[in-house]
């Protein structure tokens, strides 16, 4: 199964993407997929004010001190967004997203793999491949 071999597959992948956020809901982390599709949005913004507004409320929901679904992110990173939050540019957030992505990457996906969630994805996945090839055996 392709979506064994790494997390970008899985975010990349909406069945994939789907599971991966039951599985991190299931842990209480879903706050970090959330946090990198809501950056990965904020990337493609085009107009200047809608930058500003979108950055805002990346900030007030993941970011700042109490944050409905505050992200664990080191005290530098975090300071650096709230210093320069005011003036936001596209990349402004780029540094917590690496982060969040490692962290995805290391720690949550190796357990996504062996969860029950990922087993019954890709049984479901091998049980439809399979019903397609019955009508020619």
């Amino acid at each position: 199964m392709a979506w064994s071999e790494s997390v970008d597959t899985v975010l990349a992948n909406k069945e994939g993407l789907a599971a991966f956020r039951i599985f991190l809901k299931s842990e209480f982390s879903e706050e970090n997929v959330e946090f990198w599709l809501a950056c990965e949005d904020f990337k493609k913004t085009k107009s200047s004010t809608k930058i500003a507004s979108k950055a805002q409320k990346i900030y007030s929901d993941f970011i700042q001190a109490d944050a409905p679904k505050e992200i664990n992110i080191d005290f530098h990173t975090k300071n650096d967004i709230s210093e320069n939050i005011s003036e936001p540019t596209l990349s402004c957030f780029d540094a917590a997203q690496r982060s969040i992505y490692s962290l995805m990457a290391k720690d949550s996906f190796p357990r996504f793999l062996r969860s029950e969630v990922y087993k019954e994805l890709v049984k479901k996945h091998q049980d439809r491949n399979q019903k397609r090839w019955l009508p020619f055996l």
